[in-house]
C-alpha cells in the first residue's frame, strides 16, 4: 500500500483573466494558501503552460516547474482533455468542437485532426521533460450519437468504430511509450471511453496497449447509475491518476440520467462540491489505498451552485481528511510470537 499523494487541484476551472487566477505563479500561490500541494496544468492555456515550447525546450520545462515549486507546490500531471476530445470527432459535432482547437484549423476536420494528434505528442515530450509519469486525457468519439441503439446499429458498427479510434490513438500511445508516460482516459459521457466496457473494447482494439490507462474519477459513474466501488475493484491495475469530484443522482417522475435537455441546475444527475454529492469517498480512498494507487488526489471543481473560491478552499481540508497514511505494521503485532516452523507444523497437526 501506499499513502496517496495530495491535495492537488485542477487548474482549468479557476483560471481567469483577473488575478489571481491569471498567470501560473499566481494562482499557485493562491492554490497553496489554500493547503493545496499540488496543481494539474491545462496545456490548452497559454495564460499557464507553451505546451509546444515545454515539449522542445528543458529549459522552459524547467522553468515552468520552478515556478510551481516556488509556491511550495508540485506539478500533478498535464492535462490534454480538450486537444484528446479533437483526435476523433462525428461529423456532426464538427462546428461545435471547432471552438477547442486555433482558428487556422476551423472548418477543416482534417487539419483540426492532425493538430489535436500533434499535441497530444508535445504533451508526451513536455510531461517527460517535467518529471511527470500519467498525462490527462479524453478519447474523442466516432460512436457516441449511437449509444442508445434506435435505429438499430448495422451490425459490425461498434468494431469498426473502435478499430479506427484505436488506429487514431496508437501513434499517440506508442509515443508515450517512447517517453515513459501512461496516458489516462478520464471515461465519461459523450467519449466513446464512457464506462468500462467501452474501455474494455478500445484497450482490446489497441493490441492491450501497456499505456492506455485510466483517469478515474466517481462523479460521472454516480450520473450513470454505475457502481463506482467495483470499477475499481476491476480496473485498478489500469488506474493512473484520481479526479476528486462529487456529484449527486435524484431521479424524478419526470426525469432521470438523459436529463430532459436541461440546464445543470435542473438535471437529477448533476454535479457537486466536495462533501456536498452522494460519492462515498471514504470507501474510493480506501479502495485506491488498499490496492496501491500511487499518485494525485486531485481536485476538479465543479459545481451549479457553490461558488469556486468557495469549493476550493473548502476542497482541500476534505481531500487532505480523506488521504489514509497508510500503517507500516499489522494492528495485531502486539501478539505476535514469531516463527517457528516447528510450532506451524504442530499447529497444523503434521
Amino acid at each position: 500500500m501506499k499513502t496517496i499523494k495530495g491535495p492537488g487541484i485542477f487548474l482549468a476551472q479557476f483560471l481567469d483573466d483577473k488575478a489571481p487566477f491569471n498567470t501560473l505563479e499566481s494562482i499557485c500561490k493562491w492554490s497553496a494558501g489554500l493547503g493545496f500541494k499540488g496543481v494539474q496544468i491545462p496545456t490548452w492555456d497559454s495564460r499557464v503552460i507553451d505546451l509546444q515550447k515545454a515539449a522542445e525546450s528543458k529549459t522552459y520545462a524547467d522553468e515552468i516547474k520552478g515556478i510551481v515549486e516556488s509556491a511550495g507546490m508540485q506539478i500533478t500531471e498535464l492535462s490534454t482533455h480538450l486537444q484528446g476530445q479533437l483526435v476523433a470527432v462525428h461529423p456532426a459535432y464538427n462546428e461545435l468542437f471547432d471552438g477547442f482547437a486555433p482558428k487556422a484549423v476551423h472548418g477543416n476536420a482534417k487539419a483540426r485532426t492532425e493538430w489535436a494528434v500533434q499535441q497530444l505528442k508535445y504533451a508526451a515530450k513536455a510531461s517527460a521533460n517535467l518529471g511527470l509519469n500519467a498525462l490527462a486525457t479524453f478519447s474523442g468519439a466516432l460512436l457516441w450519437h449511437t449509444v442508445y441503439p434506435w435505429p438499430q446499429r448495422p451490425a459490425g458498427l461498434v468494431e469498426t468504430g473502435f478499430k479506427e479510434l484505436a488506429a487514431r490513438w496508437l501513434p499517440i500511445l506508442n509515443e508515450m511509450d517512447a517517453h515513459g508516460v501512461d496516458l489516462c482516459y478520464e471515461i465519461h459521457p459523450g467519449e466513446d471511453l464512457h464506462d468500462g466496457i467501452s474501455y474494455e473494447q478500445f484497450l482490446a482494439a489497441t493490441g492491450n496497449h501497456s499505456r492506455a490507462c485510466l483517469l478515474y474519477d466517481p462523479s460521472h459513474f454516480v450520473l450513470q447509475c454505475l457502481d463506482y466501488l467495483a470499477y475499481i475493484d476491476i480496473y485498478h491495475e489500469k488506474i493512473k491518476m484520481f479526479h476528486v469530484k462529487d456529484a449527486e443522482f435524484n431521479p424524478t417522475g419526470r426525469s432521470g440520467v438523459y436529463g430532459g435537455y436541461q440546464g445543470w441546475i435542473d438535471r437529477p444527475g448533476r454535479f457537486r462540491s466536495l462533501g456536498d454529492g452522494q460519492v462515498d469517498f471514504k470507501a474510493v480512498f480506501s479502495k485506491l489505498t488498499q490496492y496501491g494507487f500511487a499518485g494525485w488526489a486531485v481536485m476538479e471543481w465543479e459545481c451549479c451552485m457553490k461558488h469556486p473560491e468557495d469549493g476550493a478552499r473548502e476542497g482541500a481540508p476534505f481531500i487532505k481528511e480523506h488521504i489514509i497514511r497508510v500503517t507500516e505494521k499489522a494492528f495485531d503485532d502486539f501478539a505476535n510470537t514469531g516463527t517457528d516452523e516447528n510450532l506451524n507444523k504442530r499447529v497444523l497437526g503434521l
